[in-house]
């Protein structure tokens, strides 16, 4: 670069200058020419100050972030009813709902000794099962023969006011089909006959009961009958969840208490009265009442929350005022667990997280790069964790970083990028910033 050229483009420089106006006249060109000379030592001596300033390196500019916020989802309020008694446990969420899901994860009534009603009739179910075992779900088992003993039983529950089912003298039929009319339409008269053919007597069954509820830690529920007709028939919320969880884990009885009706032969159709289910993943087990306005249901529901694996709940609701009523308590606890979980918006796209600000005045945002959403359960605290790089660019869209959202056991993330361009400093700004320059 020659001398006279530098000079001219430093007197270009000088007229753009900031504050220089045509006015400064005489005072303009003695400062001109007092500068000029300065350069010209400078150039004479460095080997060029203005090739110096326009290459130099630049101070790399400032980044600065701040992770966001995210609230946490409103906190769940579980539906239970507010008579009689109820009990729901919870298995496979306790990433979610804390380990102690699967005991109590709510109850309402406390935990005496109520009348179980026709819920003894899966009692009867198990213990007979316990002495004859189906090999499956579709085994249809033994053939039981009906005498006129058994046909006898029809009459005498009738005038009883239990419920009954046909059965005709010499019907025969499965243990499987027998126990779908014990199950399904609750009848009475079959429920004595499966378990006398089981244990030889009615009272026998009640012994073998007995022994089967000991055996299987029920020590609070009480069996006098093969029915529950009989009010002493009783136990605790409690002792009924753990005993939906065995009658569960059984093939034969989940495969007849998830139907809703099925033909068998001498009894015809039969017809469920757990009108539940289908609803909101209800799949038994069963009802029962005494007639005297307190009803009962201990059921299982395979309740899809969103989660990957629904949920697996066992509960009962016992002492509700209507059968219908009682349905209606279910439901809305159940639907109180769903609605526990919420899927929050924890990150926008274009949301800022920091900035990059350069000491020339350019600048430019960091950004998220798209939208997050995270699932949680309840009033479940939302870590945020900002981790964010020095940019090897500037240049707009370059990943800088992650934002990372976790919650229970659910983490989502997002890119964090440069929004904006960030432009060179002026010929102007390096000239009268060396002690800037690298």
């Amino acid at each position: 670069m020659r001398t006279t050229d530098t000079l001219a483009e430093f007197a270009d420089l000088l007229d753009d200058a900031p504050g220089r106006t045509p006015s400064d006249g005489r005072a303009g060109q003695i400062a001109l020419i007092a500068f000029s000379a300065t350069v010209l030592v400078v150039l004479a001596g460095g080997g060029g100050y203005v090739w110096w300033a326009s290459t130099a390196a630049l101070p790399a500019p400032t980044v600065t972030s701040q992770a966001p916020t995210a609230r946490a989802g409103a906190t769940a309020a579980i539906a239970l009813p507010t008579t009689g008694s109820a009990l729901l446990s919870i298995e496979g969420g306790e990433a979610y709902l804390g380990p102690d899901a699967s005991g109590a994860f709510a109850a309402a009534g406390g935990d005496d000794p109520r009348p179980i009603a026709s819920i003894a009739k899966l009692i009867t179910a198990l213990v007979v099962l316990d002495a004859h075992p189906l090999s499956s779900a579709g085994d249809p088992g033994p053939t039981l023969s009906f005498t006129e003993a058994d046909t006898d039983l029809y009459d005498d529950f009738y005038v009883r006011g239990a419920t009954i089912a046909k059965m005709p003298t010499g019907t025969r039929l499965s243990l499987h089909d027998a126990l779908a009319v014990v199950l399904l339409p609750s009848a009475s008269n079959y429920a004595v006959a499966i378990a006398r053919w089981g244990f030889g007597s009615e009272g026998a069954y009640v012994e073998a009961a007995r022994a089967w509820l000991s055996a299987n830690g029920l020590g609070d529920t009480r069996i006098v009958d093969a029915t529950g007709i009989d009010a002493r028939n009783t136990s605790t919320p409690a002792d009924l969840v753990a005993l939906g969880r065995i009658a569960a884990a059984n093939p034969a009885i989940a495969a007849i208490a998830s139907m809703h009706s099925v033909n068998v032969d001498g009894a015809g159709l039969v017809t469920s009265t757990n009108g539940l289910l289908g609803t909101l993943g209800v799949s038994g087990l069963k009802t029962g009442n005494l007639g005297d306005g307190s009803f009962n249901l201990l059921f299982t529901s395979s309740l899809d929350v969103g989660i990957g694996s629904p949920l697996t709940i066992t509960g009962v609701r016992l002492g509700g005022a209507t059968h219908d009523s009682t349905d209606a308590d279910v439901v809305t606890m159940l639907q109180s667990i769903a609605d526990g979980f919420h899927t929050l918006s924890v990150g926008t796209r274009g949301s800022e997280v920091g900035e990059i600000a350069t000491p020339w005045g350019s600048g430019a945002s960091l950004v998220l790069s798209k939208d997050a959403d995270l699932l949680t359960w309840s009033d479940t605290g939302v870590s945020v964790d900002l981790d964010v790089t020095t940019p090897s660019t500037y240049a707009d869209g370059e990943r800088v970083g992650t934002v990372t959202w976790t919650a229970g056991p659910q983490t989502t993330s997002a890119d964090v990028q440069i929004s904006g361009a960030i432009e060179e400093p002026s010929l102007w700004w390096r000239l009268t910033h060396p002690g800037e320059l690298g």
